[in-house]
């Protein structure tokens, strides 16, 4: 990162801008070209590694990517606002942002894919105790994102 100044490292406060923000983008290099999809997701610290969750129908480029692929770009960031001046280039945003990579796996596993999705439904509703019917299950897959790498950025 080019502007330490800027760098959040610290594990709750980069928990803090995740929980705070509503669209997780998985991006994925795709031979030469670029594939970035916007997500609903879920978040959680295992064994104090960053943990993502995101669903999708059976079907589309997003789960022919991350079955093929396998490892995922990301990025989320919240708290955006203008920062204006009188000079045009003295314009600037304020934000917090989060940027990694990590490892995708597709979950089977009927009581990780409920924990999981209640995990996505926590994060948007505040309740985390939801029932899943097993038709609903069967269309939906859940994959699970291990993260490798991780970078917080705050911008005043």
């Amino acid at each position: 990162m080019r502007r330490k100044d800027l760098a959040v490292s610290d594990p709750a406060e980069l928990d803090d801008i995740i929980l705070s923000c509503d669209c997780f983008r998985l991006a994925f290099a795709d031979g030469t070209k670029p594939y970035i999809v916007p997500l609903s997701f879920g978040y959680q610290r295992e064994d104090g590694a960053p943990v993502f969750y995101f669903h999708s129908a059976k079907e589309g480029r997003k789960v022919e990517l991350s079955r093929k692929l396998a490892h995922a770009g990301f990025e989320l960031d919240t708290n955006r606002a203008i920062n204006e001046n009188e000079k045009p280039c003295d314009f600037s945003v304020r934000y917090q942002s989060i940027i990694g990579e990590g490892t995708l796996t597709e979950i089977t596993d009927t009581d990780e894919k409920i924990r999981g999705l209640n995990l996505i439904m926590d994060h948007y509703s505040g309740r985390a105790n939801w029932e899943f019917p097993l038709h609903v299950l069967d269309k939906t897959v859940l994959f699970r994102l291990n993260v490798s790498e991780i970078s917080g950025k705050k911008h005043s």
